[in-house]
């Protein structure tokens, strides 16, 4: 399994603005080969801004690497940077990339 997450600094006070954007955006992941499930996790408060993660699980990192270069992560992705995210975010999302070692359930 692979777990791909960015961290996303959302500027103090714009929170809601960044969770209505996700939540009414078409993820395009259903039927995508190899996800497995996402979650938009929101994380501690600083002075400037909040932690959000977007946090998705794959069968593999093939699978992960297949579905960025697919059209449903084009058309996922095509209003990320529009103008209603103007001072939404303190830099770009960071990105990390895990592959799973152990699971226990």
């Amino acid at each position: 399994m692979f777990i791909a997450m960015n961290r996303f600094k959302v500027t103090r006070g714009r929170e809601a603005d960044f969770e209505k954007l996700w939540l009414e955006r078409d993820s395009h992941l259903s039927g995508v080969a190899g996800f497995v499930e996402f979650h938009l996790l929101r994380g501690p408060e600083q002075d400037d801004h909040t932690l959000f993660s977007s946090h998705s699980v794959w069968a593999s990192l093939a699978e992960f690497e297949a579905w960025t270069t697919s059209d449903a992560f084009r058309k996922a992705h095509k209003q990320a940077g529009g103008a209603s995210t103007e001072g939404l975010y303190l830099g770009p999302p960071n990105f990390e990339g895990f592959e799973v070692i152990q699971t226990v359930k």
